[in-house]
């Protein structure tokens, strides 16, 4: 890509040997014959991820591919530090790697929906409980009836904060409360979705305080990631480990509208601003449930992986297997989602796939997972018995990369095919209702 390009587009430098920027887990990865599988086929899926590297909308990018609990995919490309659009060629970089940190964003979502859904199989809540019965304060201006479950499902009519609430509220957990205290919905009745992009992950994160008396972070470390050997996959990031972590950077043509204004809806703000704050330490150090978990592609495949066992990982029970039905069981049809204004189809917590064709492929009825600010892409699909998690460090909206982001997604159900159903996974029950 020549310079002038490469400034239009608004991308990373790429250089043209990519063994130079390649990281592979070679102790780690997994013989794919003892999955089943050819060479081929996995190789097939890093070439698109090679692929989507070249548009230059990622300085770093992070795979991971399981296929029968077989490890097939751990692998990064580019840089965690120092390759971003407006950086100087001669700067200093650090190279990505499977082991480096990144802000998983909104595919944070799924973690804590699980999370709430495993208090619920403790019987210290019930999802369809309104949220008041548990934070009597939230039934201000009309919110008495919405419900736990109207939150994990987007449908809880809270989308956005106010308008001109500053970018320092973030991480002040008792100030955005308030804020959602004194909102008044948008509607309670559950019937329309609307992507809540950072105010329900806030709502759950109280809820989980009033019925265990301790935090959300403490809950996520007590229950996945001390259980599952998790080294990072906290909310934010230990202060010890700000370095480690990757940086988020804006990339792509520049927004116009409609896009722009859909993006600001979304996300309270622009591209630019949004990497902005990512990288600020205050976001970086903060508990926001539903926008800054931070991990490894591996640990977001692991939880994954996880779910699609069943609820155990390495023989240990994690979580009920009908909490991982529950969880991923499709609430409503597919509709268009009045803040991202796309059909989507969700469950109490994660984004559903489709059949004949949905967010996660071809014939993905049974596929959950999550999106990560557009551009993450975490699920399991138990008809295929994979789980994939893709992230990266560019925030492109729209532009060249995206039919790059879709071959990606078509080759690995390409490459991992349709079970029969005597061969598919036992851990998750086929036919999850609403699966089709």
């Amino acid at each position: 890509m020549n310079e002038w390009l490469r400034k239009r587009l608004h991308s990373s430098r790429i250089p043209g040997d990519l063994d130079t920027v390649t990281a592979v887990d070679r102790d780690g990865e997994q013989n794919p014959a003892e999955a089943g599988v050819s060479s081929e086929s996995v190789e097939a899926v890093w070439e698109k991820v090679a692929a989507l590297y070249r548009t230059g909308t990622h300085p770093g990018l992070q795979i991971t591919l399981r296929h029968r609990g077989q490890l097939l995919l751990n692998r990064a490309l580019g840089h965690a530090q120092g390759n971003g659009p407006e950086d100087r060629p001669d700067g200093p970089r650090v190279p990505m790697t499977p082991e480096t940190p990144v802000c998983y964003f909104s595919a944070s979502k799924a973690v804590t929906a699980l999370l709430v859904h495993m208090l619920a199989e403790d019987g210290l809540i019930n999802l369809l409980d309104p949220v008041s019965f548990y934070c009597p304060e939230f039934a201000r201006n009309g919110k008495k009836h919405i419900t736990i479950h109207q939150i994990l499902s987007h449908r809880g009519g809270i989308p956005g904060l106010p308008r001109n609430t500053p970018i320092d509220a973030l991480w002040d957990e008792r100030y955005i409360w308030k804020l959602l205290c004194d909102a008044r919905p948008i509607e309670a009745d559950g019937s329309t979705v609307a992507y809540h992009a950072i105010t329900g992950g806030y709502v759950l994160g109280e809820v989980v305080r009033r019925v265990t008396g301790e935090s959300i972070e403490s809950l996520l470390d007590k229950r996945l990631r001390q259980p599952m050997g998790m080294r990072y996959f906290t909310y934010g990031i230990d202060h010890d480990s700000l370095l480690d972590l990757a940086w988020n950077y804006a990339t792509g043509p520049k927004l116009v509208f409609p896009v722009s204004w859909i993006v600001r809806r979304a996300l309270g703000g622009d591209i630019n601003t949004v990497a902005e704050v990512s990288n600020d330490p205050r976001f970086q150090e903060a508990v926001i449930p539903a926008g800054n978990l931070c991990g490894t592609a591996e640990e977001m495949g692991r939880f994954f992986q996880m779910m699609l066992n069943g609820g155990t990982w390495n023989g240990k029970r994690i979580c009920d297997r009908q909490t991982v039905i529950r969880a991923v069981q499709a609430y409503g049809r597919m509709q268009i989602d009045r803040t991202m204004m796309i059909p989507m189809r969700f469950s109490a917590g994660f984004m559903l796939g489709a059949d004949p064709v949905g967010l996660w492929g071809p014939q993905s009825g049974e596929a959950f997972g999550h999106v990560g600010l557009i551009n993450k892409w975490c699920w399991a699909d138990p008809s295929r018995d994979i789980s994939v998690s893709l992230i990266n460090t560019g925030i492109p909206i729209v532009g060249h990369h995206l039919p790059v982001l879709a071959g990606f997604v078509n080759q690995v159900c390409s490459s991992f095919p349709v079970l029969e159903e005597s061969e598919r996974p036992l851990g998750v029950v086929q036919g999850i209702p609403g699966a089709t």
